[in-house]
Order: C-alpha cells, then sequence, then structure tokens
C-alpha cells in the first residue's frame, strides 16, 4: 500500500438491472464503474476497488463487499459513506464502510459467498415483483424441489452448472471444482426463495442450478437425475439459465466478521 493510504472496505447493495454486471466493463455501465468513478470524484485520486464476487449482468446485490485504498487525510468514513450515496444512490448504496487491515482482500479473504434466488409462483405476475422475482405460473413441488439439491452438497466438479471460463496461464484449464456448504429452498406465500452457501461459485453456476431444479419442481425432470447431470460435466445435460433478475448475492462470510456484519433480517433489508 502507499504511504498516506490506509484500505477500507465496504458493505454494497445494489439494483442490477440497469448494470452490464458487477466487474468494469469498457464501454458499458457496471456497478463497479460507477463506484470507482464516484470514488475517483470524491477523493481526488485514482481508486481501484476489489469485490468478493463478480455479479453477472441484471444480478442484484445486498451483501456485496469491496475493498479499496484512500488518502489517510481525507474523509471519515461515515462521511465518504454519505458522498457515495449521494453520487451512487439509489440504484447503488453502500450500507456500511469501515478502515480494515492493510492486507485485507475482499475477494480472497472471503471464506464462502450466499446467495439467493426468489421465485414467484402465481397464476398471475405481480408488477412490483418483477424485477426480483422469476415469475412461474404453476405450483412447483416443493419436496421434490427440496430432494434435488442433496447431490450438491459437498466438493464436486461442477462444469454441467458452469459456463466455460477461457484458459488460464499457459493454456491450463481453470478449476470448476467448488464446495457448497448448505442449499435450501423455503416456502413464504406464493414466493419460493432458494439459498445456498459455497466457499466460491463459477459463472452462471446458481442460474443453472435453479434452472435444473425448477424443472424437477414442474415434474419435467427427476430429483435423483441431478447426481447423474453432475457427474456427466456436461453443460449441455443441465437445464436452462433462471433468469437473471431472481438472483442476488446475499452475503459474503469471513473467517474475521467485520463489525457491520448485520442480522439480513434486520429492518430496511429485502424480504427474504
Amino acid at each position: 500500500m502507499e504511504s498516506g493510504r490506509h484500505r477500507l472496505r465496504a458493505l454494497v447493495a445494489y439494483d442490477g438491472g440497469p448494470f452490464h454486471g458487477f466487474a468494469a466493463n469498457l464501454g458499458v455501465r457496471t456497478v463497479a464503474g460507477d463506484l470507482t468513478d464516484a470514488l475517483q470524484q470524491i477523493l481526488g485520486a485514482d481508486t481501484t476497488i476489489t469485490c468478493a464476487g463478480r455479479t453477472d449482468k441484471g444480478v442484484h446485490g445486498w451483501g456485496q463487499v469491496i475493498s479499496f485504498d484512500a488518502p489517510t487525510d481525507h474523509l471519515a468514513p461515515t462521511e465518504l459513506r454519505r458522498a457515495l450515496n449521494h453520487h451512487c444512490g439509489p440504484a447503488i448504496v453502500v450500507r456500511a464502510i469501515e478502515a480494515a487491515p492493510a492486507d485485507f482482500d475482499a475477494r480472497f479473504d472471503a471464506i464462502a459467498r450466499i446467495y439467493r434466488y426468489r421465485i414467484l409462483q402465481a397464476p398471475v405476475a405481480d408488477p412490483f415483483r418483477a424485477t426480483t422475482h422469476w415469475h412461474v405460473d404453476q405450483p412447483l413441488e416443493l419436496a421434490a424441489l427440496r430432494a434435488g439439491i442433496e447431490p450438491l452438497l459437498g466438493e464436486h466438479d461442477f462444469s454441467s452448472f458452469c459456463r466455460r471460463p477461457a484458459p488460464g496461464p499457459r493454456g491450463h484449464e481453470r478449476t470448476l471444482v467448488r464446495r457448497v456448504m448448505r442449499a435450501r429452498w423455503r416456502e413464504q406465500g406464493d414466493r419460493l426463495t432458494f439459498e445456498i452457501e459455497a466457499s466460491a461459485f463459477c459463472q452462471q453456476m446458481v442460474r443453472a442450478i435453479v434452472g435444473t431444479l425448477v424443472e424437477v419442481g414442474r415434474g419435467r425432470r427427476r430429483a435423483g437425475d441431478l447426481a447423474g447431470i453432475l457427474a456427466g460435466r456436461d453443460r449441455g445435460a443441465a437445464g436452462q439459465l433462471a433468469p437473471p433478475h431472481g438472483l442476488m448475492l446475499w452475503r459474503v462470510r469471513y473467517a474475521d466478521e467485520p463489525g457491520w456484519v448485520v442480522d439480513q433480517s434486520a429492518a430496511g433489508s429485502p424480504s427474504p
């Protein structure tokens, strides 16, 4: 870290609808692009941010975490949060911000990410939830949905549920092995919520899992098919991607939880 600068970490929420994903991408609007532009205007210095998870186009965030360096003689964290929200809100909101250890990295220090996917199962769509829920116009079999997640738990190669990444250095294939610690479905009235926690996720993994499980819930596949799909390591064997707007990065876990980690069911948070 440069002399005269200190590391900060922030908890960020955003509506993914207007953005072409989180990561900076030349020529299109992104969450990182807006945040970086705002930070550079406020701090008057070049700023690079690191995020815990690069969400795709249209995917929302409630518990995204970023880290960056700022001049030590500039705004206090609460003032910086207020200034960022003035520049970026309401599509992007910095929920909390604080000083972090000099070597803190939002991505590499994370030990788990939690995503939630929300489905509205109703004969008629709800315009007030149209941007945050996937509307499915027939009831899904909850027992089948729950049975379908069992083969996904533990450490597996998730090639069947991920977009194949570009080769790594020297042409080496990047691993798609991930460890899923927890997954569950909850039903609340006409809403179904799928929650999954893993050490990390590969691109489109949650949406491919949800799309496949919804086919199970509709009776088009059996819950027992998931084990074979996973073992086959063939993206063509799994279902279609669930729409991005139902997905949200809910929380990021760290071994030493930051002081601003809050109860996600607290007032002001999105309904679970």
